[in-house]
């Protein structure tokens, strides 16, 4: 069963499975194998999760002091390499940095993110509510393996690092876009919460996605001309040769890799992946609406979170977007919603309008 509380991952199955099967290292391939077996795990207790998040959603939470006061307020936990969560408290707000540097990114990372949407939206963190960013580091689901755990994910209340096997994947608390990209999935939950499945589920793919690549151009006053438009840059060792994980623009991410392959999203529908791998493709057609947002912001030009981010933010929390819905729904209301904050404005409409046709979703 689909679930809009989706436990969501930042590496994708397919690309595990690739790595799986690779040329790579036993132990490499062995460390895919395990995020694998997470994922797998993860999927067969989601209804369980589900339900267990509905019944806590009506009783009272303990509030951290600076909860709902509008202030920011970071927790930091160290797994230690294993699989308790939430770990060790290691820093809250306010403490001096650590001699950890994961748990130092991962406390900046919440922190840059949190400030962009307090900076360019007024919201108040994720539930606009003051909800505090939990983030643990160094976790690893089998303590007795050589190798970090090769992924990152949102379980719904906080995020969680792996510090990567070293040979497909580096430290995940290096890239900003990763927590920003996986904290929006918290965004989408208070927002408008997308099923975990389908088209609804390549939109909360690429809310995540869309709104990571503004965290980052805003962290560094990029405009849309300036940034390079990838996600999951700094995730991959030298022994990958491609570009990052996904890519906004037309190019693929990765082309002929020895060990992945070749990228699959789709940035038109007439290339849509059907089938029922992926959760129904939510991380592959997630490219579609990504290279619509891609191609609104890049011509109207300026800062992406001006204008074409301020569409996007405003149709999430504009009441209008259904927990079903598909790219077509989400297209017009986007369209809809650019005449309402933008009405002396009508390139904004008529630049979100060419995107979506420009990828086949309005005709």
């Amino acid at each position: 069963m689909a679930s809009t509380h989706a436990i969501c991952f930042f590496i994708p199955s397919y690309i595990h499975e690739r790595l799986a099967s690779s040329n790579l290292d036993e132990k490499t391939k062995a460390a895919s194998a395990a995020a694998l077996e997470v994922a797998r795990k993860v999927r067969e207790h989601r209804k369980e999760h589900t339900a267990l998040l509905a019944a806590a959603a009506g009783k009272p939470k303990p509030k951290t002091p600076t909860e709902g006061n509008g202030a920011r307020y970071r927790q930091i936990y160290d797994c230690g390499n294993k699989d308790t969560l939430p770990g060790k408290s290691v820093w809250k707000e306010g403490d001096t940095a650590t001699h950890d540097r994961q748990v130092n990114n991962c406390y900046r990372a919440l922190g840059t993110t949190y400030d962009f949407y307090k900076t360019v939206f007024g919201r108040n963190s994720l539930d606009d509510k003051g909800l505090p960013l939990k983030g643990n580091v160094h976790y690893k689901p089998d303590p007795s393996e050589a190798f970090g755990y090769d992924n990152a994910f949102w379980d719904g209340a906080q995020m969680v690092f792996g510090d990567g096997d070293g040979v497909a994947f580096d430290y995940f608390t290096d890239s900003l876009d990763v927590c920003a990209h996986e904290l929006t999935h918290g965004f989408v939950e208070h927002s408008s919460p997308l099923k975990y499945w389908g088209q609804s589920g390549a939109l909360n793919e690429s809310m995540a996605d869309v709104f990571a690549c503004m965290v980052e151009h805003w962290f560094k006053n990029q405009k849309t001309s300036e940034a390079n438009w990838i996600i999951g840059e700094n995730i991959f060792t030298v022994e990958f040769k491609g570009d990052g994980l996904r890519k906004f623009n037309k190019d693929k991410a990765f082309e002929n890799d020895e060990n992945l392959g070749t990228d699959p999203q789709p940035k038109h529908m007439r290339d849509y992946v059907e089938g029922d791998a992926d959760e129904g493709g939510v991380h592959i057609n997630s490219g579609i609406p990504n290279h619509a947002f891609y191609l609104a912001a890049t011509a109207l030009g300026g800062y992406s979170w001006e204008k074409v981010g301020k569409v996007w933010y405003q149709t999430m929390v504009s009441g209008k977007i259904p927990r079903d819905c598909t790219f077509e729904r989400f297209a017009e209301t986007t369209v809809e919603v650019a005449g309402e904050v933008f009405p002396s404005d009508k390139a904004v409409g008529d630049a979100v309008k060419k995107a979506w046709e420009d990828v086949g979703v309005l005709a």
